[in-house]
């Protein structure tokens, strides 16, 4: 594996099969990791930007917010920002975070990372969920 400094994409080596090449965009790896972090439960959301707020009010879901894929020469360092629901374990829920998503990168793309940093950036109480909910019906 190594990173192709050009088009900043991951090229995987796939072995002398003589098929071609398969390249996979940072892009790709932070859908990845955005999928599989709000997969676990205890996390409320992911942490976006206003434009992704913006967009995701227009009806189309960026699955990559709050995900950074950094390629280095070490290997794939993932950061991941969230928000957890009140009450939850922080230092269990970031653990099946980091697991679950090295092991959708692992299944998905053969791609082992080598840092996944989770950054709890707020916790979401229950009655901000139903305040939220109450503010969109009006």
């Amino acid at each position: 594996m190594a990173e192709d400094q050009n088009y900043n994409v991951l090229e995987m080596d796939q072995g002398n099969d003589g098929l071609g090449k398969v390249e996979i965009a940072p892009e790709v790896i932070e859908v990845i990791a955005g999928i599989a972090a709000s997969e676990v439960e205890g996390v409320a959301q992911m942490r976006g930007n206003f434009a992704t707020g913006v967009v995701e009010r227009l009806g189309k879901k960026n699955h990559g917010k709050g995900v950074k894929v950094e390629l280095t020469e070490e290997g794939i360092k993932v950061d991941v920002y969230c928000l957890m629901n009140f009450g939850v374990s922080i230092p269990s829920v970031a653990q099946k975070i980091q697991d679950n998503i090295r092991q959708a990168l692992l299944n998905m793309t053969a791609l082992d990372a080598d840092e996944v940093n989770v950054h709890v950036v707020g916790i979401q109480f229950e009655n901000q969920k139903i305040e939220a909910d109450y503010e969109t019906e009006e």
